[in-house]
């Protein structure tokens, strides 16, 4: 249905004088909405407009690549507007920052972050706006009366506590406002979730949203988001390097959809996803600057264009683990004859064991560390294999993995450190007189 039918359909929904100039105003902003997101055509023209409808169908940049289908693995703060459960899964300090654009020059910006607690529950907050363009605003006779613009916005905080390794429950208290011309209206509602691991590939979720309200009372009548209930697996393959994701939700009003979706990643810097989120496909991609920043990017095809997603993220401080080597380049035979391994690492249960493998360019490993309880902050490796053989020149790379009482584990990104026994190239000048 094109826009101009859509709105044709909206508008014989009304037939008091009264609410109709203010009701088809507010009406002609959702269906902007409703438009840019991808829905079930017979939803749109059926439920189209419901309180809320912005905030339900809202993706960030990593989900709709996975199809919306984001409630099982939403390891991210922004992931606690499907499921505030999975905060628990947080391991780092994390700011997130999302934008979206979408038609009739309308956006939606979100901003978030989370902080992982070893004792306490995890916290995090986010907020989310919506802003749309501007709107001709007509009386009864459909004379103009100038423009308008309408504004949502959601504040959600949220805290989720790990009751076992693999159990974990969460809530969040939404706050949401909205502004439609010179009216506007406030309301709360809550969240809760659950989080399960099944095995340590497989984690089962759901989560209950709008119990309670939000209720919203511009003027006269006052509207409450409809209750939704979503539940979901992410399913992990070859050695958690991919990912599948399945959901399925039930909103009063649209009824049951279906998500999936599905995330490889590569040397661990670049991750690609592809989904079908509802009706229409979707597709983004990852890219990891370095261990702490991340860029993300993600597509939804629509019948009246593509909608883009960009966010980016920060991790520091919280559980993590990292390594370094000085100097970077060493001859055994030289001055520089061993190399430093620096280690650092924080795990959020009591540190189980470590581990550092240093590999050749065949993937075999040559030289190992480790040992139960927490990493010394250095190791020396002196360039020789574990039978006290020097290893010929060349790149070597090193990975620190360390797990903690819980199982968890933390692992720093591949890192390079290079073995040379020949000495500065270059000629020699010769002088003849």
């Amino acid at each position: 249905m094109y826009r101009a039918e859509y709105l044709q359909t909206i508008d014989g929904l009304f037939s008091t004088p009264r609410l109709r100039v203010r009701t088809r105003l507010r009406v002609l902003v959702l269906a902007a909405l409703a438009l840019a997101a991808p829905a079930l055509t017979q939803a749109q023209e059926a439920n189209s407009g419901l309180p809320g409808d912005w905030l339900a169908r809202y993706t960030s940049a990593r989900s709709i690549g996975l199809g919306g289908a984001f409630i099982a693995a939403a390891d991210e703060p922004m992931g606690a507007v499907w499921n505030p459960a999975c905060l628990s899964l947080a391991l780092q300090n994390e700011v997130h920052f999302e934008t979206a654009r979408y038609f009739e020059d309308t956006s939606i910006n979100g901003l978030s972050f989370v902080i992982p607690a070893r004792r306490l529950p995890t916290i995090g907050f986010t907020v989310l706006s919506m802003s749309s363009g501007e709107f001709e605003k007509t009386n009864e006779m459909n004379e103009s009366l100038g423009s308008f613009d309408q504004g949502e916005m959601a504040f959600l905080f949220s805290v989720s506590k790990a009751f076992t390794p693999r159990f974990a429950l969460g809530a969040n208290v939404k706050v949401v406002r909205q502004q439609v011309e010179d009216f506007d209206a406030s309301g709360v509602g809550a969240d809760v979730g659950a989080s399960f691991a099944l095995t340590p590939r497989v984690r089962l979720a759901a989560s209950v949203l709008n119990v309670g309200g939000p209720t919203l009372q511009a003027r006269d009548i006052a509207e409450s988001y409809p209750m939704e209930a979503r539940g979901g697996v992410a399913l992990g393959f070859m050695n958690n390097r991919g990912l599948l994701s399945l959901e399925v939700d039930h909103r009063e009003g649209p009824g049951t959809s279906f998500r999936a979706g599905t995330e490889m990643w590569f040397y661990d810097r670049f991750g690609l996803r592809v989904g079908y989120f509802e009706d229409e496909p979707a597709g983004g991609f990852s890219y990891r600057l370095n261990e702490a920043m991340r860029f993300d990017y993600g597509m939804s095809d629509h019948e009246l264009g593509a909608v883009h997603h960009l966010a980016v993220s920060y991790r520091f401080g919280g559980f993590f683990a990292n390594s370094s080597a000085s100097p970077e380049v060493f001859s055994p035979l030289g001055e520089e004859s061993v190399t430093k391994i620096n280690i650092r690492a924080k795990t959020k249960a009591e540190t189980k064991q470590w581990q550092l493998d240093i590999v050749d360019k065949h993937g075999q490993i040559v030289r190992s560390f480790g040992g139960p309880g927490v990493p010394p902050a250095h190791v020396m490796w002196d360039g020789k294999d574990e039978a006290g053989m020097t290893l010929p020149d060349g790149k070597y790379h090193y990975r620190l993995v360390v797990t903690d009482e819980d199982g968890r584990i933390l692992k720093t990104d591949q890192k390079t450190v290079e073995i040379t026994t020949t000495g500065p190239q270059g000629g020699v000048p010769v002088i003849v007189e």
